[in-house]
């Protein structure tokens, strides 16, 4: 997906909040707003956003000196999830297709993304997660998606922001976890869970977890570490959350199942669906030997 005029702002307002939180210091607000004003002319639009947002939280970070700007946020959200966990599995536990139902609150956990919204409140959170059983949601697509987990021998599952990362655990819940490695970022970059966010959520007790070794709002795969790659293209599946890695990953041609919310208009042209959609999306290429 490339990017589009419309994300301009967005990165601005984003980089706005990223600074007024990784430091209290004007000048150096200043100083960093004057650099980026200067970069946004040469950004190549044709590249995905999660490259511009890279480049953006990584001149902040030298700007600043904070490498981790996001780090109480992601602390308050993950424990704000935790929280939730013991009610959202009685409901899995009531609903007529747990599965489905794991993979909605999974989606749901999407909500808290600090790029697509910074302040992120706990009603916010809150609501959004337990109204997850309102909107529609492709119900051929959640069954390919289960087939698709039978069938696959190893499983790639792509994390996202933390406190998502907590509602992950509902549906790694109803998967084989012998097959799941977890991906989470390499190091810190707006709230995107890292392994720290891994080992406080609990999904570490689950699945395995790596890193993919990039500080991309997304999965570059030519930014990320080479274990990561081979991982990857070797994976039978692979469940990437998130509308980074959506709008990073969907031109790759691989068997791919795309979990995301939507959460501005650029996506919802880009889909075809509104705004608040939860989505369940896969694409299925042919790889060598298949007929």
């Amino acid at each position: 997906m490339k990017t589009y005029l419309e994300c301009i702002p967005c990165f601005a307002r984003q980089a706005v909040e990223a600074v007024q939180l990784a430091t209290p210091c004007e000048e150096k607000q200043v100083e960093f707003i004057q650099k980026l004003l200067e970069e946004i002319s040469q950004f190549d639009l044709s590249l995905p956003p999660p490259h511009i947002g890279q480049k953006i939280h990584r001149l902040i970070k030298e700007t600043t000196g904070n490498t981790d700007p996001y780090q109480k946020i992601k602390e308050r959200i993950n424990r704000e999830a935790l929280a939730l966990l013991p009610h959202l599995r009685q409901k899995i536990k009531e609903s007529d297709d747990p599965f489905e139902m794991a993979v909605r609150y999974s989606i749901a956990g999407n909500i808290m993304d600090s790029a697509a919204k910074g302040a992120i409140g706990t009603e916010e959170i809150e609501r959004d997660i337990l109204d997850a059983t309102s909107p529609p949601l492709d119900k051929e697509e959640v069954a390919h998606l289960k087939e698709e987990i039978t069938k696959a021998k190893s499983i790639l599952f792509l994390g996202d922001n933390a406190g998502e990362i907590v509602l992950d655990r509902l549906l790694i819940e109803k998967m084989p976890r012998e097959k799941i490695t977890y991906v989470v970022r390499g190091a810190p970059t707006i709230n995107d869970a890292t392994f720290e966010d891994a080992r406080a959520s609990g999904i570490t007790e689950l699945a395995t977890v790596i890193d993919n070794g990039s500080d991309a709002p997304g999965t570059i795969l030519g930014d990320c570490s080479e274990d990561f790659q081979r991982r990857f293209w070797r994976s039978d599946l692979i469940i990437s959350k998130g509308q980074g890695n959506y709008e990073s990953l969907s031109d790759v041609r691989h068997n791919i199942f795309f979990l995301f919310k939507v959460k501005c208009h650029v996506v919802e042209k880009e889909i075809g669906l509104p705004v608040g959609s939860l989505v369940v999306k896969g694409q299925k290429y042919k790889t060598k030997g298949e007929k």
